[in-house]
């Protein structure tokens, strides 16, 4: 909602009483959804240029440079609040908006990446929420052709009330192709061409915008777009064919606010006039507030010369979708609205777009680190519980229900990093973040975010091309939660300036709390990130190879699986050396028998088991700690030939078996596990969510 503030600033400079159309223009665009109003000084602190960067934040995709034939577009986005409101329809259309992102700017969308946190799921609402949220993004992205390659998932108290579905979609583009999404020249037509316009979606952008109430799920139903697979494949390919024109000066999404959005953002260079009436509409009677703000699904507005209007038309007839010229580029700076001949709004296009006041809200530091206490039970109780928890167990409910192979790129999608083929080469994708970790600690939690995808993308051989982000956070006006903001912001732009990763675009989701719940989300800056390898497909270990740790382990259990099990405390990681991931690189792409994974959730514990179909290890000092703590700047490497790891400061810790899992301190079996009990641990997902 608008402040007083904001009405008195619109008032004065408009110097009269707002419009309905006006009002709401203001509303959902100078919400922290579209406008950022509260994160615009921080987000300006990272870095977000580099040798390949050829586009930058501020359009609704980046472009990088892959290769000379290619460049990749890559965006990311949060339909949070949608997704416990109707779960199957609003993470759908976060994956159909993602998809419109990448489209828009002339490139064909090759992948997505889906990073989900929930409330913990001995919660039937819970376990709702999981089964409808992935089936909405299984069923678009397999109706539109585009898999789904790699996710992450997190359970929490915090998310009980308010999950968070933040979707990353990748497209390639020729590096002199790619269309951009602001307006080139003044007497252009701007052209909407796919669904027709209803009534769903409304204020949607000012929905993302507030926490959620106890009546959400009733309330705010109309606010959740309805999308269609369907409609949103023909789009595609329409959209690709016209951009083979060359003749689209400017394209861009319809998502947040609608149509007022994408039309005004889109002609903010120099100004716009939109006439409602023409816009073509799927229900009657349709007001010109509801026509400007509705976010109906699968629609663009493209910028055309008026000689090239009918052809685009054509072209839309042709996959049967349809089309409307319903405005102009104007040599003035306005943003101006008609109606049937009336003008409904006119206001300065540089004040509505961009310049909505800013917010700086004070910041308190916390500390939430507990001392560390011994859980109770033995040691193999307290292994087979890491392996069932959720976030460490095997996700094959989830991934049965996406096409990974579409397209037929895909190399493959298991361990650390997803690897697709690309012109000859990989191109390598990760995602995620660990909430409690950042949660103890923000700076060095986010930094450590940006490692580990990092070292995913080691673990396949690739360097980072960039990343993108979705800071996922409370209610700002909450002086530790705007700290975790910053402090999260700081930590993710200084490992980026480490690892020299371009921060290329993102998000912001804020006010994720819940009445209904009395809850809030922990702190949650999710990062998605993409490299370029080798197109090499992994092995698996074998029996036999030997197994070897890299690294230096530290007693840190504070936001570990074995703290979210028994709530152990214990300190956080500080933040992760970096130092091994060039060379882990080098070794991947250079050695093809042998195979490496990072240590992060559940420590080496969850590495022996879900890397190796079993493992006989002798580990020396402190057990507990060798198994369960979680700090970063590890590897776990099955290897053939020691020589391979000549020049790594490495510990030889056992070898890899057929089956079971082994671990000796000295002469002594300390910890035994079958296959059996290991599968069964690892399952446990899976049995919760078939019931």
């Amino acid at each position: 909602m608008l402040s007083a503030a904001d009405l008195t600033a619109i008032r004065n400079t408009l110097d009269r009483e707002p419009t309905d159309v006006e009002l709401a223009c203001f509303e959902n665009l100078w919400s922290e959804h579209c406008s950022y109003r509260s994160t615009k000084w921080l987000l300006k602190t990272l870095p977000t240029t580099g040798k390949d960067v050829l586009l930058g934040p501020g359009d609704d995709a980046a472009i990088v440079r892959f290769n000379e034939n290619i460049a990749l577009a890559i965006s990311m986005e949060s339909h949070n609040h949608p997704s416990y409101v109707d779960p199957h329809d609003g993470a759908a259309t976060g994956v159909g908006g993602i998809v419109r992102d990448v489209l828009s700017m002339g490139a064909r969308p090759i992948a997505l990446m889906d990073p989900l946190y929930f409330g913990p799921l001995d919660k039937e609402k819970n376990r709702y929420l999981l089964e409808h949220v992935v089936a909405g993004i299984g069923g678009y992205g397999n109706c539109i052709g585009v898999p789904v390659v790699r996710g992450d998932i997190a359970f929490d108290p915090g998310y009980d009330g308010n999950p968070l579905v933040n979707v990353v979609c990748v497209g390639i583009v020729h590096p002199s192709s790619y269309i951009t999404a602001r307006v080139k020249k003044p007497g252009n037509r701007l052209v909407l061409i796919g669904a027709s316009t209803g009534r769903d979606g409304l204020g949607g952008a000012s929905f993302a915008s507030r926490d959620l109430s106890e009546d959400s799920e009733a309330s705010d139903r109309p606010s959740v777009q309805i999308g269609d697979p369907f409609t949103e494949k023909l789009l595609i390919e329409a959209i690709l064919e016209m951009a083979d024109t060359k003749k689209i000066y400017s394209c861009r999404d319809l998502g947040a606010a609608g149509l007022a959005g994408a039309s005004s953002e889109m002609c903010s260079t120099f100004g716009g006039l939109i006439h409602a009436d023409r816009v073509h509409q799927r229900e009657p009677d349709m007001r010109p507030v509801e026509i400007m703000l509705a976010e109906s699904q699968e629609r663009m507005l493209v910028e055309v010369d008026p000689e090239d209007v009918a052809l685009m038309g054509k072209i839309a007839e042709k996959y049967d979708l349809r089309w409307s010229d319903i405005g102009e580029v104007i040599d003035e700076p306005r943003y101006i609205v008609r109606f049937h001949g009336k003008t409904v709004a006119d206001i300065p296009i540089d004040f509505l777009c961009g310049n909505a006041p800013e917010c700086i809200w004070e910041q308190r530091p916390y500390n939430q680190v507990r001392e560390f206490t011994l859980p109770g039970g033995d040691l193999r109780s307290l292994f087979l519980s890491v392996l069932s928890h959720p976030e460490v167990a095997g996700k094959q409910w989830i991934w049965e229900q996406y096409d990974h192979e579409v397209q037929v790129r895909t190399i493959g999608c298991e361990g650390d990093a997803a690897l697709l083929r690309l012109d000859g080469e990989g191109l390598a994708f990760s995602c995620g973040c660990n909430p409690r970790h950042i949660y103890l600690a923000p700076f060095a939690g986010t930094a450590n975010a940006v490692y580990e995808n990092a070292a995913n993308l080691a673990s396949v051989g690739a360097e980072p091309l960039c990343l993108v982000n979705c800071l996922n956070f409370a209610s700002p006006v909450h002086p530790e939660i705007f700290w975790q903001l910053a402090e999260s912001v700081k930590g993710m732009g200084e490992m980026a300036r480490r690892l020299e990763i371009p921060v290329v675009g993102g998000n912001v989701s804020l006010y994720n709390e819940s009445d209904e719940m009395c809850t809030q989300i922990k702190p949650t800056p999710s990062i998605g990130m993409v490299g370029r390898s080798v197109p090499k497909r992994r092995i698996a270990p074998r029996d036999g190879m030997g197994l070897a740790l890299l690294g230096i382990t530290g007693e840190y259990f504070g936001g570990s699986v074995l703290d979210a099990v028994f709530s152990c405390g214990g300190a956080p990681p500080p933040v992760a050396d970096h130092s091994l991931l060039a060379g882990i690189r080098k070794l991947v792409r250079s050695k093809s028998d042998l195979v490496v994974t990072d240590l992060s959730q559940g420590g080496l514990a969850s590495a022996l088991a879900l890397f190796c179909p079993g493992a006989e290890v002798e580990l020396k000092n402190d057990v507990l700690t060798a198994l369960f703590t979680e700090n970063y700047g590890r590897f776990l490497i099955a290897f053939s030939d020691e020589k391979d790891l000549e020049g790594f400061p490495y510990q030889i810790i056992g070898k890899v078996k057929d089956e079971g899992i082994c671990v000796r301190s000295g002469d002594d079996v300390i910890l035994e596990v079958s296959a059996t009990d290991r599968t069964n641990a690892l399952d446990s997902l899976n049995r919760i969510m078939k019931g």
